[in-house]
C-alpha cells in the first residue's frame, strides 16, 4: 500500500519481572551515541514512540531469564502515507484565523486536508473525482 510506519506501541505482559532478567527497551539518540531512556518491560506498561529512520530502539543485550520464562509484549504500529510521496494530494492555501477577530475557521477545508493527509492511498483512489471543490 506504499505506507510508512510512524508510531510504535508496545504493551508489556510480564508479571513479576526482575531487573536482573534484562530486556529493558532502550531508546537511543539520533546519532546513536547515548541511550536516552531505558524502560523495564513490566506488566501493563505501555510505550509509544515515533518511528523514523533514526529512531533507534530495542533491547540489544541477551535476556537472562530463568528457564521457562520469556519477555512478552504486544507490538502494534501506525502507518501513514510517506511524507515525500506524491499521490496527487490536492492542497489549497491554508487559512489561519487572525487573533482578536471575527474570522471563522473553514472546517470543510480542514476536513478535506485531514482526509487527504490520513487516508491511505488505496482508499483515496476510489474517492478521486468525488472530492470536488464545492466548498
Amino acid at each position: 500500500m506504499n505506507l510508512e510506519r510512524r508510531l510504535n506501541l508496545l504493551i508489556y505482559l510480564n508479571d513479576d519481572w526482575e531487573d536482573g532478567y534484562g530486556g529493558a527497551l532502550e531508546l537511543w539518540d539520533n546519532r546513536m551515541t547515548a541511550c536516552e531512556q531505558r524502560i523495564a518491560p513490566i506488566l501493563g506498561r505501555a510505550v509509544i514512540f515515533n518511528t523514523d529512520l533514526d529512531s533507534y530502539h530495542g533491547h540489544p543485550d541477551p535476556l537472562a531469564c530463568p528457564v521457562g520464562r520469556s519477555r512478552r509484549s504486544i507490538a502494534t504500529y501506525y502507518y501513514t502515507v510517506p511524507r515525500n510521496a506524491d499521490f496527487g494530494i490536492e492542497r489549497e492555501t491554508q487559512f489561519r484565523v487572525r487573533p482578536v477577530s471575527d474570522d471563522r475557521r473553514d472546517w470543510k477545508m480542514i476536513l478535506h486536508h485531514v482526509m487527504q493527509d490520513w487516508t491511505p492511498p488505496a482508499l483515496r483512489k476510489g474517492r478521486r473525482g468525488r472530492c470536488s471543490r464545492a466548498y
